[in-house]
This record gives structure tokens, sequence and C-alpha cells, in this order.
């Protein structure tokens, strides 16, 4: 992570404290330059000029500015709409006005461009783009302005709002509900602000799967209740103007409105009027062809099956209606056709259906817009799921329709364009999730997709010119507010950012929104990081009570501190901000933190009830509650969101999300399954129970997991080496029913140290932890063994005596040895960690901070170096490991290395599996193809399931070699770019199940 003056200074670059992304003309000081431009100053405020004749979306964004200013300095400029001839006039003398305006679009802003002769042809032609600066004698009468020029109508909206964002006013404002802070001083530098065209053209949100949470908070909030006549949808002009101004304000300009029961253009007549007049451009979902909402306008104005092979002209008039509703307006209509409820048409791919399909839909289209040229008129066809078979399978996409690629509804896109594909006039783009129902299970409930992750896939979509529209599917859009506006924000302008300064957007995000010092806005960058990539490890909705290891490398304890140290760090900034911003922050952050918090205790804490129950420890008990607690802690907390600023919010985290019995939503939420143990019986094996770390059975008694049979076990074994990371072994005492008792622990050598050595057991204390390491372990020859001997007292009870054998087995590496040393049977390497790291062509592997499931990742970049080509095994960019075993698997001289991938697909075509190679010292380079082949349209089994690439967001490539005990050089080879590697673990025989593999090993 970058240290607190890195990101000071990155943030600094791209973005003052109220910016983000983009270039800074804004202060609040008179004194910095004489030159500055006052916006309000003393009290007085600069007016603000249009064109009576410039876009009524202008003429809106301009108004709404005006209001922005009043909101940062309690003063509100004179707004008038005048016409060039009118403007000296108006112009009270002395006054140094705001001119704004569109090229082309508003004579005011023309006839300034022509008296003044001002250089515009920076952004003249140029899609949204816009400057601004102080200009002499724009027009007679007037000695200076501030003028704004949009090349287009959103070019102007944009100059207004990003001027607005830098005044302090938070594209949130509403629907996150961001306070401005104060200013009474506002300037512009007289250089004024300017930005090109941004990087994508259409960039866009999607509303889906907005059933309960979005659907009933809009109920509530913005219809009478039943909704609208035909649908019963509550998203009407009301609703979606809200919308509108949030997108403009964070540069979007592309929506695919809510479609599973509602109909964008039925459900309000105005809607499409006001989407167009505030300058948002309209779609429809990847399934809703020419701009007709499927299946809802179908089921009721359609006739007949949804079936083009047997109900062709039925639906052909369908569509003429939604292509002539949609003429006046500014579209890009979808093409192509899937099945009735977003499924395939068929069983098998009809190719030559579907082609008749877009043929006739490029008709109706040239029709509708009078023998208008078909390429002309933006179209769009999603790749999506099966439709990408069909496409791969031979049909003949017109070339001027863009194509728009799909990721696998967990944020890993399956394709990008190949060379040949990136000449087409439609271009490409790239449809994308943050929200998803289906297999293997639904996530809708809370953020959990990574912004280093959409950072990675995303710059791999303008690497390869999927450029032409990005949609992002936000399902309800709360809670995903920051990691929507960076997904927009990076589409505006993808030059900027890199691996190396992705977390200062939140570090300016921090700043922008809730106006906090540098150290707790390097804090919140952190406990936003940490949320994100804990929550993608496994989806929220996806936990299971031992989805963490409850016994090995102390994962499910690790995962508690994890969490609890990132909900104390966010409730610390929380309780000192002001009362005006917690309704904000609370939303933003201390909710996603403490609702994930809950939720992943809560489940950690279900498994730790159910294995010790099984243990007979009384101790079950304390987590039966602990568990219950929780449970009702969940709801307290989604309560506590829809009661916030007079429940403004109400409903919007209707979302049900613990406890699915399949992929589909619970239809309510479920408490993860817990026992209890009888507390005022007597355990028959006696009162105490022993658990020695890595076990899950326990002593005395019968225990399963004590011994392969499952009685007459022996004595439980322990055994430590002095690379085990955590340097020491854990034992638990514990009551194993309602007689307290007191406990004594000794060993018989004196190279053990013994963390307590007596203590007492009782139903209301019913647990003691003993940590035992090796005092100096150059007292240890070798292996030794010791006994750790716990003995039990109480009272009417024979004397409990438990044995716990420790091996203690001091290892050595070479005195010249520098690199990962072996502890406990293997050795785990976060994958950033290299020993050395070779360039080829200009292109190396590079970390991206904060990806992936542990820490990191490392990919190889750039990566359309050496002309986008890929390497054959060994000769290709490499990273280097140098590590040290002790062991080997059996003591055969073999082990067995698992490369953790993040489940990349084969986004290169079917010709360019990715892939990498690894090799150790000088055998051959295996490389590994680690997608298995999967028909085009399909995803591989792997992918699919509990244990499929995506549940786990990792792909594990397990690769067999020869390595006698010593020291070797581990070498992974770039073969394919795009690949990104998260951590390696090297089994030497003594590797144990566990989620997130081995902490990192030892390094010397």
């Amino acid at each position: 992570m970058l240290g607190l003056k890195a990101l000071a200074g990155v943030a600094a670059l791209i973005g003052g404290a109220h910016a983000i992304g983009q270039m800074t003309c804004v202060s609040f000081d008179s004194t910095s330059s004489s030159s500055d431009f006052a916006v309000v100053s003393n009290g007085q405020a600069a007016p603000i000029y249009y064109s009576s004749e410039d876009w009524g979306g202008v003429q809106l964004a301009a108004t709404n500015f005006a209001e922005d200013i009043e909101r940062v300095t309690g003063v509100k400029p004179a707004l008038n709409n005048v016409t060039t001839s009118s403007m000296s006039s108006a112009v009270q003398s002395n006054a140094y006005p705001i001119i704004v305006g569109t090229l082309g679009q508003s004579p005011l802003i023309d006839a300034i461009v022509n008296q003044t002769n001002l250089d515009v042809s920076s952004i003249e032609g140029q899609w949204e783009a816009f400057m601004t600066r102080v200009v002499s004698n724009p027009i007679p009468g007037v000695k200076s302005a501030y003028v704004m020029i949009g090349a287009d109508k959103r070019g102007t909206i944009y100059a207004l709002y990003d001027h607005s964002e830098q005044f302090g006013v938070s594209p949130w404002y509403w629907w996150a509900d961001v306070p401005t802070t104060q200013h009474s001083e506002l300037y512009v530098a007289a250089t004024g602000c300017a930005h090109g065209s941004p990087t994508v053209k259409y960039r866009g949100i999607f509303f889906n799967d907005e059933q309960p949470a979005l659907q009933n908070w809009a109920m509530e909030k913005f219809s009478n209740g039943t909704g609208a006549y035909y649908t019963g949808s509550p998203f009407n002009s009301e609703f979606y103007t809200k919308v509108f101004e949030l997108m403009l304000r964070f540069k979007a300009n592309y929506l695919w409105p809510a479609m599973w029961s509602s109909a964008f253009a039925v459900d309000d007549p105005l809607n499409q009027y006001w989407a167009d007049f505030y300058g948002i451009v309209m779609g429809t979902s990847h399934e809703e062809p020419i701009m007709r909402s499927t299946p809802v306008e179908w089921d009721i104005f359609g006739s007949g099956p949804w079936d083009y092979s047997v109900n062709r002209q039925n639906i052909y008039d369908f569509w003429v209606v939604g292509a002539e509703r949609g003429k006046p307006y500014e579209n890009i209509y979808s093409v192509g056709m899937r099945g009735a409820g977003d499924l395939p048409m068929s069983s098998t791919t009809d190719v030559a259906l579907l082609q008749q399909v877009i043929a006739d839909q490029r008709q109706i289209l040239t029709d509708t817009f009078n023998g208008t040229n078909v390429t002309t008129i933006p179209q769009m066809w999603c790749l999506y799921k099966e439709v990408l078979g069909y496409y791969e399978a031979g049909l003949q996409v017109p070339e001027d329709v863009t194509l728009l690629w799909t990721d696998d509804n967990y944020g890993n896109i399956e394709r990008f364009p190949i060379y040949s594909e990136r000449n087409r006039s439609g271009g490409a783009g790239v449809y994308y999730h943050y929200d998803y129902v289906g297999d293997p299970m639904d996530y809708k409930w809370i953020t959990s997709s990574q912004m280093a992750k959409t950072y990675d896939q995303m710059s791999l979509a303008v690497d390869r010119e999927a450029v032409r529209i990005w949609i992002l599917n936000v399902g309800d859009l709360k809670p995903y507010e920051m990691q929507t506006e960076f997904f927009i924000t990076y589409g505006w302008n993808a030059s900027i950012w890199t691996p190396d300064n992705l977390n200062s957007f939140v570090y300016s995000w921090a700043q922008r929104e809730f106006g906090l010092t540098d150290t707790d806005s390097e804090s919140i960058t952190q406990i936003i990081a940490n949320v994100s990539m804990y929550n993608s490890r496994r989806k929220p909705e996806m936990l299971n009570a031992t989805t963490y290891s409850l016994a090995n490398y102390r994962e499910a304890e690790i995962m508690l501190q994890e969490w609890d140290a990132v909900l104390n760090a966010s409730t610390a900034i929380y309780n000192t901000v002001s009362a005006a911003m917690q309704p904000a922050f609370f939303e933003l952050v201390q909710h996603p933190v403490e609702a994930s918090h809950t939720v992943a205790t809560m489940w950690i804490y279900a498994g730790i009830n159910n294995l010790r129950a099984s243990q007979a420890r009384l101790s079950a008990n304390e987590y039966f509650t602990k568990v219950q607690d929780l449970f009702q802690k969940d709801y307290d907390l989604e309560v506590e969101y829809h009661t916030i600023l007079d429940g403004k919010w109400d409903h919007m985290m209707d979302q049900t999300h613990i406890m699915y019995y399949y992929w589909q939503q619970p239809m309510q939420d479920t408490m993860p399954y817990v026992t209890y143990i009888q507390p005022r019986k007597d355990n028959i094996a006696g009162v105490m129970r022993i658990v020695p770390e890595q076990s899950l059975g326990a002593w005395p008694g019968d225990n399963m997991n004590d011994c392969a049979q499952g009685y007459s076990c022996p004595n439980p074994t322990l055994t430590l080496d002095p690379y085990i990371p955590f340097q020491n072994r854990y034992i638990d005492i514990g009551a194993g029913g309602a007689l307290p008792f007191t406990f004594t622990i000794s060993t018989n050598v004196s190279w053990l140290d013994l963390s307590i050595t007596s203590g007492s057991i009782s139903p209301s204390a019913p647990e003691q932890r003993v940590y035992v390491s090796v005092k100096d372990w150059s007292q240890v020859t070798g292996a030794e063994t010791a006994v750790v001997n716990f003995n039990a007292t109480s009272p009417g009870q024979p004397m409990l005596n438990v044995p716990v054998t420790f091996i203690a087995n001091h290892t050595v590496p070479a005195s010249n040895f520098t690199g990962f040393v072996e502890g406990d049977g293997v050795i785990s390497i976060e994958a950033a960690h290299t020993s050395s790291n070779t360039s080829v062509s200009g292109i190396m592997w590079m970390e991206l901070p904060g990806y992936g499931r542990t820490l990191s990742g490392i990919t190889p970049l750039p990566r359309m170096g050496d002309n986008g080509t890929n390497f054959t095994a060994g000769t290709g960019p490499s990273v280097t490991y140098d590590f040290y075993n002790f062991n080997t698997i059996g003591q055969a001289g073999n082990i067995t290395i698992t490369t953790y991938v993040a489940p990349s697909l084969n986004a290169n075509g079917n010709d360019r599996p990715i892939a990498f190679a690894i090799q150790v010292d000088d055998e051959a380079p295996q490389t590994e193809y680690f997608v298995p082949y999967a028909a085009a349209g399909s995803l591989p089994a792997a992918w699919d399931g509990m244990d499929g690439f995506a549940a786990t967001n990792i792909a594990a490539v397990m690769t067999n070699f020869t390595a006698a005990p010593g020291a070797h050089e581990l070498k992974i080879w770039m073969v394919e770019p795009a690949v990104v590697v998260e951590k390696i673990v090297i089994d030497t025989g003594g590797l144990l199940p566990s989620y997130l593999g081995p902490p990192e090993s030892m390094r010397v």
C-alpha cells in the first residue's frame, strides 16, 4: 500500500481534495493568484449567463450549478437566460460574469469565439470535450468573463458538474447524503479546466435484479403505492431524473433501465423525454431488442410465443413500435435476440435464424429513420452467455454494430476483441457485473468487488480497444456507490490510472465525501481495500460455517481478527465525524463494514459452535448465543439503515443474504445451523477437554477425528519447527460439562516454554488456551520429543490426566541461503515477494497492489508490449523465488507446487488460451493452460459449483516436481498476457486443508 505522503502526492497530481481523476482549477483562498476569477467573493456571486437557444439539459445543469454555488457559499448567483443581443445590456456595470454554452448550439458562445478569436480547436468536434478559461472582452460591454464551453451538450454539462465537484458538491449529495463543505470565498484559475474526449464513448450503468430492495424503496418514495398502470413499476420520471442527474455528475452518459417488472417507456410516458432532455443515452439490456422491455412489454402487448421461428410477424411488429417510440431520442439499439426469461433461444445454436433476426431489425431501423443509412444509427449486440457461442459459430454481425463482450458474471471478462476484430467501425465494449442472479449463487446484497480487479479487467479492455461502450450491472446501485463511480471515472479517463495510484482514488474520495484528514483518508483507503478483499474471497452469500479452516493455520481466527480490526478502524472514524456527516459515512463505509463483519463473524462462530459441540466442549453454548446475537444484529443494522434520515432509504437493505439453499436468494434470512450442549450434565469422559492445534478431535474419550478408528485412539501429538510463522503451538483446555475444575500443566524438558502452567475452568469461564514454544532452539538437536501433561482436579472426581506428545524439529537451512524456508512441511509465498524479476521486450511482471485474496497479484505489463504476442515457455519475462526445503512428499524426492492464479478466462480467443509456465531449478518449464476447455458461450465445469473458480475467486494450479532437500529456485514465466499470479504454495509433505492456503512462510 502507498504510504501517506505518497498517497497525498498522487492525489495532488490527479485531483485536489474535492476532485477525483480530473484537472483542478478551483481554490478557496483569494490570495492564491491575482488572476484568479472570483466566483464568490465578499458575499457577492458572479452572475451566470447562458443562451435561451442552448440545449435544455445545459440550461438545467446551469440551474443546478448555481444551486451548487449556493450550497458551498450560501450565496446564490443570478441566473440569466439571454440572447446575444441582450447580453450586454443585461450585465450589470463592473460585473464579471460566468458565461456557459455549447459550441454550435449557443449563439452566445459562438459570438464570443468569433469576436475574440478564442482558440477552441482542442475541443471542436470532440465527443463530450470541454474547456473553461477567463476571456477578456468576450462581448461588448463585458471586460472579462469566465467562459465554460462544451463541444457538445454533455461536454457543457460535464464542465458545469466538474466545477461543482471541485467546489465541494459531491455527485452523491442526494444519493448518499454527503454534506457540502462550506467556503465563503470561491475562485477558479484564469486558465480554467479542460478535458478532451473520454476514453470510453458510452459509459453506463444497469439497474438489474432490482427486487426487493430498489423497487420496494422506489415504490414507497416515488409512487402512489401501486406503481404504473400496466406493470405496477414505481420507476417513473421522478425516480429517473434523480438518477440522470447523479449519472451526469459522475460523468456517466448511458443507462439500461430497471427491467424485471418494469418497462421504461411504458411505466411513465415522460421517462424517455426526460432522459433525452437531461442528456442520457438510453439503451436496453442484452435480452431486450429495439428499445422494448422483454419479457414485461411482450407479456402485456405481445401476441403468441417469443419464438422468431414461428411468430416472426408479431415479434417484428412489436419491434417496430420500439423503434418508432425511440426515434425522437438518443438511443443505442440492442439487436439480436435471446429466449424468453433471459434464457437461450433454443437448445441448439440457430445461426441462420439469428442472421434473419438481425437483418430484420436493421430493416426496421432503416424504415423508421426514413431511409437513414442504418450504419449511422448506434446499435449494440451483447455477446452474453450462449450468444457468444452463436458468434463463434459464424454469425456475421454488421461491422457498424458494437460488439459488447461480457464477463462471466463474477468479474472475469470471457473474451476481448482479438487483433482481427479491432478495426470494426462499430467498435467493441464490455458488459460487467457488480451484482448477479444465477449460478453458482446470487450476489446482490453488499459490495464484494475489488477495485483492483475492476482496474485489471477494464484496463485490458482499454488495451484491446473495447472502449465504445462500458455498461456496469449495479443491481440496486446502493451500496455500490464508490465502486460504481470508479468504473465510470476510469472510463472517463483511463490514462491517469495505474496500479500504483489506485489507492489515491479512494483517498481522494474519502476527502471529498467526508472532509477527512490525511491520516483518516489513508485509513479509509485501507478499510475499503480490506472489506472488498474479504468479501471477494467468497461472496457473503456463499459463506458457510466451514469456509475458513477451524483447525489449520489459525485461518478462521485470523479472519475474525481481520474483520475486528477493520470494524474498529471504521468505527473510530465514524465516532469522530460530525452528526451531519454520519449518515453519509454510515451508508458509504460503516454499514458495509459492520454488516459484512456481522455476517462473516456469525458464520465463523457457527462453525466454532458445531465443532466444539462435536468435541463435547461446553463453550459451544457460548457460540450458540453469539450466533443468535449476530443474527439479530444483522437485522438491527438493516433497520438502522432504513430509519436514518427519517426513513429516506427505507427498504434499500431488504435483500436477503443469509442461508442460501441453492443459487436463488432465500425468501427469508435464516440463522445458520447451531447446536447446544446440555450444560447441567457431566461429561462421561471426564471434566476436562483437551484440543491441540490442527486437530478437529478432543481428548479424553472417543472422537471420530482423534484417529482413523475413532475410538481407543492414542494421545495427541504436536510438532513445531523454527520456521512456522506463528513460532508456537496452542492447546485449548475446556470444560466438558457442568463441573468446575482446576488444572496444572507440566513438561518433562527444560527447553519448552508454557504460556500458563495452571488455572481454573468453570461453566462461566469454560475455556483457556496455553501456547507452547521452544525457549531456545540451540538446546534442541534434530527432532526431540517432550511430553506436556495436563492434570485436572475437581471435587468428588478422580484426577484426570491427558498427556500431549510434543515434537520439536530443529531444522536449519544452509548458512548462505537467502529466501523462503519450509515450515511445517510447506512453503508459502506471496507472488509479489520475488527474488528477481527479469523483463523481456520491455515487458516485466508488475504488482497489482491489493488484488486478489491475500496480498496482491503480479501480471506481465504492458500487456500489449511486443505487439501483444505471447512467448514460449522459458523465453518470456520471468520472476524467481528462492526456497529451501527439508522434506519431500513421503520423503520420495517429490514436491507439489500450487500456483494460485486469478480465474481469468481465455480472453485472447480460443487459439490463445491463457497460460503461464513454471520451473524448478534446471528442470524443463511446464506450461499450464489452467482454464479447461469449454464450448463457446459456456464456461468450463471448473468454473461452477461451490468449489469452482467463481465461488472461490481463484484457480489453484497444481504442478509436480522433484526437489531433493536443500536450496532451490522456482521460476514463473510469462506465456500469455493477462494472467495474474497471487500466491505460490509448495507442499513438501505437510500441506493441510484451508481456504486461503498457508500464511506466508518465513524469509531469511
